[in-house]
C-alpha cells in the first residue's frame, strides 16, 4: 500500500467514524429534547391524582386576544391547585386551552388539547399539544404569535421556576405552528405582546 493510498484510507475511516458519532449525538439530543429527564405529567388517559388539596384553587393570569386583536390581555382567573411545578403547569395550560367565558376570545385554536408537560431542572417547560394547535390554526404571523405567547406567558408569568417554554405538537418538535414563528428552541416570556 502506497503512502498516498494509506492516507486516503485513514481519511475515509476518520470521516466514517465522525459521521457515526455525529448521527449518534443527534439522536441522543433529539431524544433528550423530546423526553427530557424531568417531572412529567401525562394528561391524556391518566386519571386525576387525588391530593390533600382537592378542591383548592389559586389565582393566575391567563391571556386572551385583546379587543383590537393585535395583543394579549391578561385576565385573572381561578384554576385548580396543582401539587408541584409540573402539576400546576398542567392546570394552567388546561385552563388556557379551555373555552373562555364571554366576551373573551381565545388565541388557541378550538379543539387543541394538552397531551403532556415536562419541566426540567433548568426551568424549561416542554408543552406537548394536540395536532389541532397547528392544523386548525387560522395562520398569519400575528395570530401565530398570539397563540404561542398565550401559552408561554401563562406559564412564565405564573410560575417563577419556569423560565422558558418549548411547544411540541403530537410529541414532536416542530419548526413552526403556522409557518412564521421559530419553535425549535424554548421561548422566554414576551411582555411586549401584552396590553
Amino acid at each position: 500500500m502506497t503512502p498516498r493510498t494509506r492516507t486516503l484510507v485513514i481519511a475515509v475511516a476518520v470521516a466514517l467514524v465522525a459521521a457515526v458519532v455525529t448521527a449518534w449525538m443527534t439522536v441522543a439530543v433529539r431524544r433528550r429534547i423530546a423526553r427530557p429527564k424531568t417531572q412529567a405529567v401525562a394528561t391524556a388517559p391518566a386519571p386525576p391524582v387525588p391530593n390533600a388539596a382537592a378542591g383548592r384553587k389559586i389565582k393566575v393570569h391567563l391571556f386572551y386576544v385583546s379587543m383590537d386583536g393585535t395583543k394579549l390581555s391578561g385576565v385573572e382567573r381561578e384554576v385548580a391547585y396543582g401539587d408541584g411545578v409540573s402539576a400546576q403547569a398542567q392546570e394552567i395550560v388546561a385552563a388556557q386551552l379551555a373555552a373562555p367565558p364571554e366576551p373573551l376570545v381565545s388565541a388557541i385554536p378550538k379543539g387543541t388539547t394538552l397531551r403532556a408537560i415536562y419541566v426540567n431542572e433548568r426551568g424549561e417547560a416542554y408543552v406537548d399539544l394536540s395536532k389541532e394547535v397547528s392544523t386548525a390554526h387560522t395562520g398569519g404571523t400575528e395570530d401565530e404569535r398570539l397563540t404561542i405567547y398565550a401559552i408561554v406567558n401563562a406559564l412564565t408569568a405564573n410560575l417563577p421556576s419556569i423560565m422558558s417554554v418549548q411547544l411540541l405538537v403530537d410529541g414532536k418538535e416542530v419548526d413552526t405552528l403556522a409557518g412564521h414563528i421559530d419553535l425549535r428552541r424554548p421561548l422566554s416570556r414576551n411582555p411586549s405582546i401584552v396590553e
